[in-house]
């Protein structure tokens, strides 16, 4: 579902002598302070030493100090001066910029690309707006709007220190599917006043997407927006999420050797990602969907996200709580507690979702063993994986909203794009974002 965590990466220049296994030692010691390990750059080798690049990701500032100086204690390693914190050096100058497609060399280009030859331009456009589409970049642009009061892991930064992760989602939005997205921060709490600055520069846009808003008042802004604004408002933090967890089950389904149709869904936690895993769960046609959550607020959220027709057993009750775990064929957790479902509460066969971050309500492992048939946790679940391929659908279908049938086409595109190993397929393959693309612009069309 993804977290901002303490995490620092930080690249290590190590120079070791020509001794084999010096590196390894290295990077066991940064293993044994709690460091992962990125990317190895050879940069030298020569007769008496080695120098490699070697990306340390440390669980936080001190744990880089004290990596560093358990290296340097080794004989025969050397941590050389000149670290590079890699994740401010990619920060630097900002992630995004504004590229022309048009070139202006000549006079006759200006008179093209501006007056006198844009009020041609300008008047049909009055004349039928629909013509900026095409006319103009927004048929390929849409606004990525925050105010920053829930960011990830952090909270409420405000909408300033909110702009770096705006820019993180346009990066992938342009490398991907090659939409332009505009971070739009605003510095305005009240959902109403987030209403109206939306749908005062929405004209400009051809999609609005939600972004780090925090509950209740995101539900209200998106449903507002989604009244008065005739293109796609989508709020990423439920729907992008809901799309991954779907595929992820459907993969994790398919692996098992079992059909959707003849599996019953429960869903535990039903805030802003979990009702929205449950609501696109009641269009994948699963035989019985169970929910539960300790307040009939998430139980009333999850009859505004789901389909009209959509069937449910809700309840707030510890007793329906245990129901939902022990009858679910695949069960999704999304509570926010880590170590709520026990090891020897799994049913085997089941399939598991255990969506909190950092730690899950169970850990993959403890939920194999176990019995499930098949377990993941939120650091699988990249929204990466859905909205690019979402948005890139919409805009090309001219769609005037998400619907549910556009998120499950979705859904199934990534599950279908998934190596036979994995449940989900590697977010940085383009040629995965084309084809949900192209499956929710087909499905946009059917609807």
């Amino acid at each position: 579902m993804g977290d901002l965590s303490i995490e620092r990466d930080q690249v290590f220049r190590i120079r070791t002598a020509r001794t084999p296994g010096l590196l390894g030692r290295a990077l066991v010691v940064a293993g044994e302070h709690g460091a992962n390990i990125g990317e190895i750059e050879t940069i030298h080798i020569g007769a008496n030493h080695n120098i490699r690049e070697v990306a340390i990701i440390a669980p936080g500032e001190e744990a880089i100090e004290a990596i560093a100086a358990a290296m340097n204690a080794i004989e025969g390693v050397e941590v050389l001066p000149g670290q590079v914190d890699k994740v401010w050096a990619q920060h630097e100058g900002g992630k995004i910029k504004i590229e022309t497609n048009a070139v202006v060399r000549t006079l006759q280009d200006i008179r093209e690309v501006y007056t006198p030859g844009v009020a041609r331009v300008v008047t049909a456009i009055q004349e039928d707006e629909s013509l900026a589409d095409t006319l103009t970049w927004r048929g390929n642009t849409i606004a990525i709007v925050t105010n920053g009061t829930r960011v990830l892991g952090l909270g409420d930064v405000g909408p300033v220190a909110a702009l770096p992760v705006m820019e993180g989602k346009s990066l992938f939005y342009a490398q991907m599917v090659g939409v332009n997205a505009v971070p739009v921060v605003l510095d305005a709490t009240d959902p109403m006043d987030v209403v109206e600055t939306i749908v005062r520069i929405a004209p400009g846009f051809g999609g609005i997407h939600l972004e780090d808003i925090a509950t209740p008042a995101v539900y209200e802004i998106e449903r507002s927006l989604e009244e008065r604004l005739h293109i796609p408002v989508f709020h990423d933090d439920q729907h992008g999420t809901a799309v991954v967890v779907a595929a992820a089950v459907i993969s994790a389904a398919r692996r098992a050797g079992r059909s959707i149709g003849d599996l019953s869904f429960g869903q535990v936690g039903l805030g802003a990602a979990g009702s929205a895993i449950a609501g696109l769960a009641s269009g994948l046609g699963f035989k019985a969907i169970a929910a539960y959550d300790p307040s009939d607020i998430g139980a009333d959220r999850l009859r505004e996200v789901s389909a009209p027709d959509a069937v449910f057993d809700i309840g707030t009750t510890d007793d329906h709580f245990d129901r939902v775990v022990a009858t679910s064929d695949v069960l999704v957790l999304a509570t926010g507690q880590p170590g709520l479902l026990s090891p020897d509460r799994v049913v085997d066969g089941q399939i598991i979702m255990a969506l909190t971050n950092p730690l899950p309500e169970i850990t993959p492992r403890d939920a194999i063993a176990a019995g499930a048939a098949a377990a993941a946790d939120g650091s699988i679940v990249n929204n990466v994986l859905s909205f690019p391929g979402i948005f890139r659908g919409a805009l090309d279908a001219r769609a005037p909203s998400v619907t549910i049938a556009m998120k499950r086409a979705a859904a199934h595109a990534i599950a279908d794009a998934s190596p036979a190993d994995e449940l989900l397929p590697d977010p940085l393959d383009v040629s995965v974002h084309r084809a949900v693309a192209a499956a929710v612009a087909n499905a946009a069309t059917q609807t």
